[in-house]
């Protein structure tokens, strides 16, 4: 579970998370959604160690990010929103190193590696180096690496974007399974159906602040709205082109 509590972070004079709350729960898949400059990338680096907030707190299944970092990254995969690769290495390089970093011994770890290769499609590709990677296997190695040590919690900013459908649907078929298995999902995506597709529960953040927080059609109740797209838009604030 990730418990964010009263989370503020500011740079300079600009006012990035003011005071956020929300709660993602074991057994589901928690969409955290809002406009661009809402404050959603700040809020994930804090929650995965990087950047430490102004005042505030999170909780890993209980453990605090500020003061157990080194268990919390033990419970967390995360795949960020930069997806830098080591051009000289093989995606199945890359996925090994994670997994010993995590403490993988070599068995288990080619077996991970074995069963995320035949999962997300990687095949045709395990073997090669990364330079020349299009975005779309870039994306599936990075996913790979935040799924290798089968953490808990994991945080999943845009992760189909780049993929064509039938890797989309794998990886939504993937993010299932690992819910059902009663683990924590924090999902980042802008594109609408697909978060109405995948997640449970959502939390919209705009301005550095939670705007709404409930089930899809808690808050449609709320909003008055027929469309996830517009109590969206009537939540943030946000108008169409």
């Amino acid at each position: 579970m990730i418990d964010v509590r009263a989370l503020k972070k500011t740079f300079k004079s600009v006012t990035a998370l003011d005071g956020i709350n929300f709660v993602a729960r074991d057994g589901e898949v928690t969409g955290l959604i809002g406009p661009n400059g809402a404050g959603k990338t700040t809020a994930l680096r804090i929650i995965y160690t990087v950047l430490k907030p102004d005042s505030g707190s999170v909780y890993i299944d209980d453990k605090d990010v500020g003061t157990e970092r080194m268990a919390v990254r033990r419970r967390l995969g995360v795949l960020p929103d930069s997806l830098g690769l080591y051009p000289r290495m093989t995606a199945r390089e890359h996925i090994r190193y994670f997994g010993r970093l995590h403490g993988l011994g070599d068995d288990d770890l080619e077996q991970r590696i074995a069963g995320l290769s035949d999962e997300l499609g990687m095949s045709d590709f395990i073997d090669r180096r990364a330079k020349g990677f299009s975005k779309g296997q870039t994306r599936k190695v990075t996913l790979a690496r935040a799924l290798v040590h089968t953490p808990h919690n994991l945080l999943l900013d845009e992760p189909t974007n780049g993929l064509d459908i039938a890797s989309s649907l794998a990886v939504h078929n993937l993010i299932r399974n690992i819910r059902n298995e009663g683990r924590c999902v924090l999902f980042c995506s802008h594109i609408m159906s697909e978060v109405a597709k995948v997640c449970d529960r959502i939390v919209i953040i705009a301005g550095g602040r939670i705007a709404g927080a409930g089930t899809i059609d808690e808050l449609m109740e709320q909003t008055g709205k027929h469309s996830l797209e517009d109590l969206f838009l009537a939540l943030t604030g946000e108008r169409g082109a």
